[in-house]
């Protein structure tokens, strides 16, 4: 056998990245949350990937049609997706129709690998992202959560969606395809309910993820999301936001952070000046802070940087 990075975390470093309590049970106690009729939410932990929680930090959908279920995000992983099929089985005694990926990072398309003979769905632009970016993604999660990745193979969605109205497992929708958080990010409103899956478009409570971001783009897509007028909105990461705070509080988070970074440029501060900044209190209370300003700094500031800065002839 050839020994790879991936292989050798999985074979010999899992049982020292997770802890001996966390080695002892490895399972996710997924609960699913009902949120509208025929809706269920699995909130993910607010927190960044660990091997406490096992990445399980996303928010996967679960919808029932007249046909079926349909999925919307597997997870971060082969065992996370397992055991959303296990808890199904006991929720409605309909079986998977159609699983939708929203978008290509990996804690929401790790699980796909389960839903053999499924449709996989997603926009065709994170098709393509993901099977171009998942084996990297892949090394990543492995060297962060061990023996929890085992076995997780990269399986991307293989059928695009159509845009605007789709009638998927007797269930129907609207397709919003949007960008910004990624370069393809996808949005789903339920027509029965008016509940908007908004993907990671929308955070609530929970520091947003800037590594492929546009933050101009992303305002946009914010600004066709506000004008869904939702019922409610299942956020990517956070809890369930019947009050649309997820919308408003992500904007607001992208504007501070943006606006952080472009004075730090001006003012000549370097990363690591900025860095050590201090978070206003109602960002700084958020999950997984500061790991996520430091990441965004990390991927945002040089670029700032590049245009605050003089060009020299």
């Amino acid at each position: 056998m050839t020994v790879t990075r991936r292989t050798a975390v999985g074979l010999l470093g899992a049982a020292m990245a997770v802890p001996a309590q966390a080695r002892s049970r490895l399972s996710y106690d997924l609960v699913p949350q009902g949120v509208a009729d025929g809706i269920w939410m699995i909130e993910g932990a607010t927190d960044y990937f660990s091997a406490e929680n096992g990445g399980a930090i996303v928010n996967c959908a679960i919808l029932e049609g007249d046909e079926g279920l349909i999925v919307v995000d597997t997870g971060p992983s082969r065992r996370y997706g397992e055991a959303m099929l296990d808890m199904m089985a006991n929720m409605s005694g309909k079986p998977v129709v159609t699983v939708i990926n929203t978008h290509h990072h990996p804690d929401h398309f790790f699980g796909n690998q389960v839903f053999e003979g499924v449709p996989i769905r997603a926009l065709s632009e994170t098709g393509a992202l993901a099977a171009e970016q998942g084996e990297g993604f892949a090394d990543n999660m492995y060297h962060i959560l061990g023996d929890w990745m085992r076995g997780t193979e990269v399986v991307p969605p293989t059928q695009s969606l159509p845009h605007g109205d789709v009638t998927l497992g007797g269930r129907a929708f609207r397709v919003i395809p949007l960008s910004g958080h990624t370069e393809a990010d996808l949005a789903l409103m339920d027509v029965k309910t008016g509940v908007l899956i908004a993907g990671d478009l929308a955070f609530l409570d929970r520091a947003p993820t800037t590594p492929s971001a546009d933050l101009a783009k992303w305002r946009e897509s914010l600004d066709i999301l506000d004008g869904m007028q939702a019922a409610a909105v299942v956020p990517g990461h956070g809890p369930f936001d019947p009050a649309l705070s997820s919308l408003a509080q992500t904007r607001a988070y992208l504007d501070w952070i943006e606006t952080a970074m472009q004075e730090a440029a001006e003012e000549g501060l370097d990363m690591i000046e900025v860095m050590a900044l201090p978070i206003p209190e109602r960002f700084a209370s958020m999950g997984a802070q500061p790991q996520e300003f430091y990441r965004s700094v990390s991927h945002l500031f040089p670029g700032v940087e590049a245009n605050a800065l003089p060009l020299l002839d």
